[in-house]
């Protein structure tokens, strides 16, 4: 059994969140779980953690994964999920995957795609290697505040926030306020990471326009890339500690902004970025 499919048997609910049943035809059968609940359905990390989920726990998957982009194209009801799962090239070092997540009409019970997924999995290998980006300088987790998420969205208190810089205005006056965020985070109760909960770190960022407003306007991801820069060693010898988390964006026009993070590890290497299009309205 693979780093990435074990079943829930620990009681993790990111795990329980994960559980994929195989079908007959090679597809998954998943369900929404209420831990990670987010204003409308799931909130999106957790609908791309269970997206990769489908190609890592895929018995043809060649390597690790590389990159991940999902398209949200509609809203994820709460309730079960079909996840069909397709190769459509091996190369000798990169294999690329499709995924679809469809949901039945609870009126006409037609199935329809909700979110799509495009994966590229890869065996590193070892050649010339060299970190160009530097980490911040920030404090150690244990001396930054955990930041109180006891009263907000269930899927926020999945995770332990310790907040370095640009968190949510304590005012929503309308007032201007830098894009950037910092922090220390992890999931809650402490895993060890992995994967796909990498993958859902990289969209635990409040909206960039919430800061830079300090107005919580109605938002949505329509498209988010990861990059994965971790292999699975380094995962496993990462554990279950913090997690160094900066995000930022450079433009909000027309209805939708970007927003970008970086996610690194205590001791300055990166592990993951990741890149987001996001719709926004007033």
């Amino acid at each position: 059994m693979s780093e990435m499919t074990a079943a829930a048997t620990d009681g993790h609910p990111f795990d329980a969140m994960l559980h994929l049943q195989p079908q007959a035809d090679g597809s998954f059968v998943a369900h929404t779980h209420a831990g990670y609940a987010n204003m409308v359905g799931p909130y999106g990390g957790a609908t791309a953690a269970l997206l990769l989920q489908g190609v890592l726990q895929h018995p043809d998957r060649l390597g690790e994964p590389l990159s991940l982009t999902v398209n949200f194209a509609g809203p994820v009801q709460d309730g079960p999920m079909h996840l069909v799962v397709r190769v459509v090239r091996t190369n000798r070092t990169t294999q690329h995957w499709l995924v679809e997540l469809r949901q039945s009409d609870a009126t006409t019970g037609q199935e329809h795609t909700v979110t799509t997924a495009s994966v590229v999995t890869a065996l590193r290998r070892s050649v010339f290697e060299q970190q160009l980006a530097a980490a911040p300088q920030v404090p150690p987790p244990q001396d930054c505040p955990e930041f109180d998420v006891s009263r907000a969205m269930t899927w926020l208190q999945r995770y332990e926030w310790r907040v370095i810089s640009g968190g949510l205005p304590t005012t929503w006056d309308d007032s201007c306020h830098l894009a950037q965020t910092r922090l220390w985070v992890r999931d809650r109760p402490a895993r060890a990471l992995d994967f796909a909960s990498l993958a859902a770190l990289c969209d635990v960022f409040f909206p960039r326009i919430w800061l830079v407003r300090a107005r919580p306007v109605p938002i949505g991801t329509v498209s988010l890339t990861v990059y994965f820069h971790a292999d699975a060693a380094q995962l496993a010898a990462h554990g279950s500690a913090h997690v160094l988390g900066q995000a930022d964006g450079q433009v909000l026009r027309g209805g939708f902004f970007d927003q970008s993070a970086q996610l690194w590890d205590a001791q300055g290497q990166l592990l993951a970025t990741s890149h987001q299009i996001v719709y926004y309205k007033e």
